[in-house]
């Protein structure tokens, strides 16, 4: 980082060398989680330290404890901005293409905050479907092409349709969408991202009605509003998906934004 820069890169609670970054331009064996740090705190922190804990096992048959993790949060955010966008990666020293066995390491990055896009929206839908899509996992090229091909075919971002025809998520946001009535998930493999966990459980708390069900492209016309979401936002309206075009939902954006801030903040 410049060093006139407040924001930090982080390996295991140090700043980071260039020797600790060289090998990381090739590796795509690691998981991360993204955060947004408001006033040195962050909404969602379990679901943050849960999805740490579940890919690490998941990828290297071992974890860091919870209490490692969370110091070397602390030492990131210390001296720091009290707004700030955070990405913690969890990757192993041993490389990839390989079966040498290390206790995994952190990096842990901080940036200028952001809360995403305005919006609305139009997304292509593409057929797609994530390896290990429940791992918020690294070197993901197909989604960066995907997005790619969207915009240079008029779009503004692209939505997956899983092998039988149901949408999934988005390249880097998850999806929902409104009935009127009800929040209503997609119904098919995805990452359950954590500001989906949040939103979830506050609309459960708020009494707000949601359902899990398949969404094919024939079922948009019957909706009444569509989001994308992610670590920036509770929700980004989408105006479109493939040639489907979709009303504006205020009443469902407003839904959204109120579960999420009900959300605490929670110190590392």
């Amino acid at each position: 980082m410049d060093e006139d820069s407040p924001h930090i890169v982080h390996v295991n609670g140090r700043a980071a060398t260039a020797e600790d970054l060289a090998p990381l331009a090739f590796a795509g064996h690691a998981h991360f989680t993204a955060t947004q740090v408001r006033d040195g705190r962050i909404r969602g922190l379990d679901l943050h330290l849960e999805r740490l804990r579940a890919a690490s096992a998941g990828l290297f048959g071992r974890t860091l404890p919870e209490a490692v993790v969370r110091s070397r949060l602390r030492t990131a955010l210390r001296g720091g901005p009290a707004d700030l966008s955070l990405t913690a990666t969890v990757y192993s020293p041993a490389g990839e293409f390989t079966a040498a066995d290390a206790d995994p390491a952190l990096l842990v990055r901080t940036g200028p905050p952001s809360s995403g896009p305005d919006g609305p929206l139009a997304l292509a839908a593409v057929p797609h479907e994530r390896f290990l899509p429940h791992v918020k996992h690294v070197g993901e090229v197909a989604k960066t092409h995907l997005l790619r091909t969207a915009v240079a075919e008029g779009f503004d971002d692209a939505a997956f349709l899983d092998r039988e025809g149901r949408f999934s998520e988005a390249t880097i946001w998850n999806l929902a969408f409104w009935d009127g009535e009800a929040v209503v998930w997609p119904r098919a493999a995805l990452l359950a991202g954590t500001t989906m966990g949040i939103v979830r459980r506050q609309l459960d708390r708020l009494g707000v009605g949601q359902r899990t069900v398949a969404v094919t492209p024939d079922d948009l016309p019957a909706l009444a509003g569509a989001v994308v979401m992610n670590s920036w936002t509770p929700g980004v309206p989408v105006r479109r998906i493939g040639a489907a075009e979709l009303p504006a939902a205020p009443r469902f954006l407003d839904v959204l934004r109120r579960a999420y801030e009900a959300e605490p903040l929670t110190a590392p």
